[in-house]
């Protein structure tokens, strides 16, 4: 009895290594790849063997795997399969639950997608280098994950990577984490070059409830902006942005947050539209740091989305300011509206030229509780919005500025801010608030500025 007990066990282990084996296949051709994934269950492994495969037309995904369950598209070993050609995946309605993982893609730019009514699918672990004009990856439907790959080295006008949606509805839900965005050269000042284009113009009243964090953007330029969110409700935090020539652009669009992020060596953030929460961000050596945008009409007004909506009701606390030409800039527009109701609060400004010039109308500003020292002048920042002080910063083992143990932003901070929910290292704000990004915590740290070993498809 205990002889045949054990034979069943055997028996069955067995048969669930032949399911598990059943359920995982490796293709050494792009048309036997086509064929596994018209037949793709639930559960399905779909392995490319390693090689280079030219793919003459699209590699078209309609399947749809489970949440427990995911179809899952990979390369047999990371990286060592590449897709080039004229086609690429194009995950289309109504695949969801597809993994795509561990590819090198080199064929035509805009051949890789995921259109609308895709939901759930995820692309992972893979380098984007296509060439020619347009896109790398395009995202149109809801739900997805694009995770720890390398975006690099784009030669030609297009977006890296471009998020669009259906209808007037901006694509929900994404997570953009994890990403390396590096080397995007000049193209000459033409619009239609972004690193990260997230909507457009039409879809900007549209909420996409998503979160862009722990992205690294190195020496990316393109055009005048890197970063243009063209939508509402948008979470970017957590991003490093290093010796890139272009801004960070809240474009068009609503109630979009903006905190714990990191500028070296950039033109900063620029702010259009309502009711955005920017705070606990760090800039250093920047050109601008912050630009409050000089409204060109107000869309709640009824006009055009494409103009330059008029910043309102804006908050801009508790940031950390270092040795940046300028600080806070509004420019100059020829028939400009400028902005309204914008709060800024419980900053530290350390060097530059000017804490603030302002060349616009700005109507109701609140400028409270901000430090500032060795700067060039207070410039249009009203007297009683700061004091002269410093603020005992000192560089920690990575080279950024903090408070020191004796820092007189320690416990000084405004805490009825309630958008303000954390500092630069992801750390709570609670108790005693401390001025600027950095709140003095024995709580784990999760964040900080970026290296390139940390993001991109070759993190394991």
């Amino acid at each position: 009895m205990a002889f045949m007990k054990k034979y069943l066990l055997l028996l069955l282990c067995l048969q669930g290594a032949c399911a598990l084996f059943a359920n995982t296949i490796t293709v050494t051709s792009l048309e036997a790849l086509q064929r596994a994934i018209d037949a793709a269950k639930p559960g399905m492994e779909i392995l490319v063997a390693d090689g280079v495969y030219t793919a003459e037309a699209d590699i078209v995904i309609r399947c749809a795997g489970t949440r427990a369950r995911p179809i899952v598209i990979a390369a047999q070993h990371p990286t060592a399969v590449t897709i080039t050609g004229k086609g690429g995946f194009n995950l289309a309605s109504p695949a969801a639950y597809v993994v795509i993982r561990g590819f090198k893609f080199t064929h035509a730019a805009s051949r890789a997608r995921s259109g609308a009514g895709t939901a759930f699918c995820r692309w992972t672990h893979n380098i984007f280098e296509t060439p020619g004009k347009g896109e790398y990856l395009t995202i149109a439907g809801d739900d997805h994950e694009i995770d720890y790959n390398t975006f690099q080295n784009k030669t030609e006008m297009g977006r890296i990577l471009a998020i669009r949606g259906s209808g007037k509805q901006i694509a929900q839900r994404l997570h953009i984490h994890h990403n390396y965005f590096y080397n995007y050269p000049d193209q000459g000042g033409a619009n239609g070059a972004e690193t990260l284009q997230f909507g457009l113009s039409g879809f900007s009243l549209s909420t996409s409830n998503s979160m862009v964090e722990y992205n690294l953007f190195e020496k990316c330029h393109g055009e005048n902006e890197l970063i243009s969110v063209k939508a509402s409700g948008v979470t970017l935090r957590y991003n490093t942005i290093r010796d890139c020539p272009a801004q960070f652009t809240l474009r068009h669009g609503n109630r979009c947050v903006v905190y714990g992020n990191y500028f070296f060596n950039t033109p900063g953030l620029r702010i259009f539209g309502d009711d955005h929460h920017i705070f606990s961000n760090y800039f250093e050596n920047c050109s601008i740091a912050v630009t409050i945008g000089n409204g060109g009409a107000e869309v709640a007004d009824g006009a055009p989305l494409t103009e330059h909506d008029r910043p309102d009701r804006v908050l801009i606390a508790f940031n950390t300011l270092i040795n940046n030409r300028q600080n806070f800039v509004q420019q100059s527009r020829k028939g400009g509206i400028g902005a309204t109701y914008i709060t800024v609060a419980d900053n530290v400004v350390v060097g530059g030229e000017k804490v603030a010039s302002i060349s616009g109308p700005l109507a109701n500003a609140v400028w409270e509780n901000n430090v500032i020292h060795k700067v060039g002048s207070a410039g249009d920042l009203p007297g009683g919005g700061f004091r002269s002080e410093d603020p005992r910063l000192v560089k920690d083992a990575a080279g950024i500025y903090r408070p020191s143990g004796k820092s007189p932003l320690m416990g000084a901070g405004d805490a009825d801010y309630k958008a303000v929910t954390a500092d630069m290292d992801g750390q709570p704000r609670d108790g005693r608030w401390d001025i600027g990004a950095d709140q003095q915590s024995t709580a784990k740290a999760t964040a900080h500025a970026l290296k390139a070993d940390e993001v991109g498809a070759l993190v394991k």
